[in-house]
């Protein structure tokens, strides 16, 4: 250890040897490697790319292991139990100290990758293995099955008396993005089963398992800060008020479409409905479950190219809990969804709503909106009215505050802009008085 060579040139058996009783120095190797992570979780997020087939959670959760970052702290750990405990409790004083809940989806891979390599020596002392190896096979669906949800509850009904504390383990790997998004992915599924079902949110086992996962998950950060393992009660309003309320919009589009349908009288079709109740702001405002579920009903509705809801919904987004709509996974994934809609551009109503009324009041506060609807505008510039454009460019500018990001990327959308405009050079030649050929046309353009 003293002789710093020496200790470089060591082989990783000796160097977890060291590390074992040398808490801080294994602090040092690992620190940047955590760093590393975060950011490519970021970079992902803001990624140049926007789709809806290749977006944040794409990769499956075996691809995502295959990273350079677990993969060498698996190989650091090796077999060492030691090792093991003290790299999850860097990521809860991390996530504790930042709330970034990548921090949540490291602990949870870090634990895979171990079972990949069937390193029982800390698979089997790991209280959380069994939960989180069958929320992975969720997380690779997509979906909560019905038997996996058995098997999720039966390990959550399980925690003795004594044993409370791996809640806050648990709760740790639900907050893992990928476990939410299979989660509240799962609900708005349950939801629309219900409503063909005719039945009531209160009335569904498995989607009362789904919000008691969800919620266990929101809460990890308050969990692990007050060290109270308990599991957080069950908001009643959340399912006798919220989830009808959503159900209900789920109504509202069948018997719009059905109306459509329908041969039309003098008075001609029901116009789609554009108010909504006063209490669904309210319950995205105060109630974090609701919240989540909420925005995820809004990405469902714009990924079905659903431009009526979606209008109608997106003013309740302006203020939501901590902010949630303005987070950059809900904005990755509603810029990408967006490109589905990208027709509904060159309208005004559509981008006074998304632009006027939603993105830009909140650039000026949240450098990462602005870098979302940059990001949104290099894609789908092409599309929106030439007038509504050169406002956007205006109000878009960067100030000196901004950051490099963002003054990037508003770069590139202006060179994207300037090859769009025709040549004043073109424009002012006077026309030819030859008579054009007739054009031929080209294999390409056929």
């Amino acid at each position: 250890m003293a002789d710093k060579d020496l200790y470089k040139a060591c082989a990783v058996e000796v160097k977890r040897q060291i590390w074992q009783d040398n808490q801080a120095l294994f602090g040092d190797e690992v620190s940047p490697l955590l760093k590393q992570y975060i950011l490519e979780k970021e970079n992902a997020l803001f990624s140049c790319d926007l789709s809806v087939l290749h977006n944040f959670f794409s990769p499956s959760p075996k691809m995502r292991r295959q990273g350079e970052v677990v993969q060498k702290l698996t190989q650091m750990i090796g077999k060492n139990v030691k090792l093991y405990d003290m790299v999850l409790q860097f990521l809860r004083t991390l996530f504790l100290r930042t709330r970034n809940v990548h921090y949540c989806t490291l602990r949870a891979e870090l634990l895979m990758s171990l079972h990949d390599l069937d390193i029982s020596e800390i698979c089997t002392v790991d209280p959380c293995h069994k939960f989180t190896w069958c929320l992975d096979a969720c997380i690779r669906e997509r979906f909560v099955d019905n038997k996996r949800a058995r098997e999720l509850q039966g390990f959550l009904d399980g925690v003795k008396k004594g044993q409370e504390q791996v809640l806050g383990d648990l709760s740790m790997i639900l907050c893992d993005p990928f476990a939410i998004n299979t989660l509240a992915l799962s609900t708005i599924r349950h939801l629309q089963e219900l409503v063909g079902q005719d039945m009531l949110p209160r009335e569904s086992p498995d989607l009362l398992l789904l919000l008691r996962m969800l919620s266990l998950g929101q809460g990890a950060w308050d969990m692990i800060d007050s060290q109270i393992f308990k599991e957080p009660k069950m908001e009643v309003d959340l399912i006798t008020k919220f989830l009808p309320l959503l159900m209900s919009f789920v109504v509202d589009d069948y018997t719009f479409t059905v109306d459509q349908k329908l041969p039309s009288e003098e008075k001609g079709p029901a116009p789609y409905p554009t108010t909504i109740p006063e209490t669904f702001p309210k319950f995205l405002l105060e109630h974090r479950i609701a919240c989540e579920i909420g925005l995820y009903y809004v990405l469902h509705i714009t990924k079905q190219r659903n431009k009526n809801a979606f209008l109608r919904l997106l003013p309740a987004l302006v203020e939501t809990f901590n902010d949630l709509a303005f987070g950059d996974i809900f904005l990755h994934l509603l810029t990408g969804n967006l490109t589905l809609l990208a027709d509904e551009f060159a309208q005004e109503e559509f981008c006074t709503s998304l632009f006027d009324s939603f993105f830009l009041p909140t650039c000026s506060r949240k450098e990462n909106v602005h870098r979302h609807v940059l990001r949104l505008l290099l894609h789908l510039h092409h599309k929106v009215a030439p007038a509504k454009l050169e406002s956007l460019q205006k109000s878009l500018e960067p100030t000196k505050q901004s950051g490099e990001a963002v003054k990037e990327l508003y770069n590139q959308l202006n060179e994207k802009l300037e090859l769009r405009k025709p040549s004043p050079v073109q424009a002012a030649e006077t026309p030819s008085m030859d008579l054009p050929l007739p054009t031929v046309p080209t294999p390409a353009s056929l």
